[in-house]
């Protein structure tokens, strides 16, 4: 098979294109034929050396973690998948061989697989899947996000800033993305940001205390320098910081961290078991379904051109995601393949995620929409209007 692949780290010129063995699939595995798989920053990280999974790379390393692909066999034990069944997969090779995705055949442990909505667009889909993933788990683990909770996220209009933004107000959350330039800021707006603030105009913590001067339950920073006087300066009692990222030696006002209750937490997608995602694949492909995840595609590639995306990767200036496809992409089933699949599907015992018993908080928030008048013991005033959800 053709595979992209390195066969020590560095820089984008280490990737090669060329014949490697077919994966050899094993008993709980899938043989997937590649369809699309992107390219995440992440994979720079890992092929630079930088990530601390790299020093144990197997060699030749294949890049790539996200993919979705068309099954070719099933290995002996897997009930839940058949052949020509379209899934996607999200993980540094799962426990098998520590292969990527940038490969025209791939072996994925079967409970790392999802099937992939019937209507589902494969571009689409895999463009989402990393940043999703990353955001499910950050909520559920990290942030405990709660309908009507209020979400700063600083960064919105990246690939996980979008996601938190779409499933922040899917969950029932109040959205405040920052960003800067006004096509960003309409971006995040479009995905359904409540509120938007240019951090390149004006102090952000001003703006937030005007809109919201209790302050804000979650902030979630997705650069790699999180601003934690920001977030310790706008959090409200008891708020929470989630990091996914950043700096080894970050200073902030213990002083005012504690005093306010506050509580960081940090978190990686890569420590999720099977369970977990397959709970987190249940959000993902629901907000396929109806639309909720939309991605900002940058650039569509052949997948021999892996190190072309690579070094657009290290651009600074890239905006959205940079998916690779292998030949030719399918069109979307037809009625009557799409009710083909469906029952091959409802036969198959598939494992159902448990529901979340998260309980729902006893005291609801509302944004104003301008500076609020103190308090009065009674009458209460009407709460501002709040957006619609998108979707649970």
């Amino acid at each position: 098979m053709k595979a992209a692949y390195i066969k020590k780290t560095g820089g984008p010129d280490q990737i090669q294109w060329g014949d490697l063995p077919d994966p050899k699939l094993g008993e709980g595995q899938l043989l997937i034929r590649t369809i699309a798989v992107a390219a995440n920053p992440v994979d720079a990280y890992i092929r630079s050396g930088k990530f601390a999974l790299s020093p144990s790379l197997k060699m030749p390393h294949i890049l790539g973690i996200d993919l979705v692909g068309e099954v070719v066999h099933v290995g002996k034990g897997v009930k839940e998948f058949f052949a020509g069944m379209l899934v996607w997969s999200n993980s540094f090779g799962g426990p098998t061989d520590g292969q990527g995705s940038f490969a025209e055949l791939v072996v994925r442990d079967a409970n790392y697989c999802f099937a992939l909505p019937n209507h589902a667009d494969p571009i689409e889909a895999v463009a989402v899947l990393q940043s999703a993933a990353t955001v499910c788990r950050g909520f559920i683990v990290a942030a405990s996000l709660r309908k009507e909770d209020v979400l700063l996220v600083n960064g919105g209009a990246g690939n996980v800033g979008t996601a938190m933004i779409q499933l922040g107000k899917a969950r029932g959350a109040h959205v405040i993305a920052t960003s800067n330039g006004a096509e960003k800021l309409a971006w995040c707006k479009k995905q359904g940001a409540d509120y938007v603030i240019d951090y390149k105009k004006g102090k952000v913590a001003n703006e937030i205390k005007k809109i919201l001067p209790n302050g804000v339950d979650v902030f979630w920073d997705t650069s790699r320098d999180p601003d934690f006087d920001l977030a310790i300066d706008i959090l409200a009692h008891k708020g929470r910081i989630v990091v996914a990222s950043g700096s080894e030696s970050p200073s902030f006002d213990v002083n005012k961290f504690y005093q306010k209750e506050c509580a960081i937490r940090g978190f990686t997608l890569f420590h999720a078991t099977p369970d977990e995602l397959a709970g987190y694949a249940v959000i993902i492909n629901r907000a396929l379904e109806e639309g909720i995840l939309k991605p900002k595609i940058a650039a569509v590639l052949p997948l021999s051109e892996a190190k072309k995306a690579h070094v657009m990767l290290e651009d600074k200036n890239l905006w959205g995601r940079i998916v690779l496809v292998n030949g030719q992409v399918p069109k979307k089933p037809s009625a009557a393949k799409t009710t083909e699949i469906q029952k091959k599907v409802s036969t198959a015992k598939a494992p159902v995620a448990k529901k979340s018993t998260a309980k729902k908080p006893e005291t609801k928030k509302t944004i104003a929409t301008k500076k609020p008048e103190p308090k009065k013991p009674a009458p209460k005033a009407a709460p501002a209007k709040k957006p619609a959800k998108k979707g649970k």
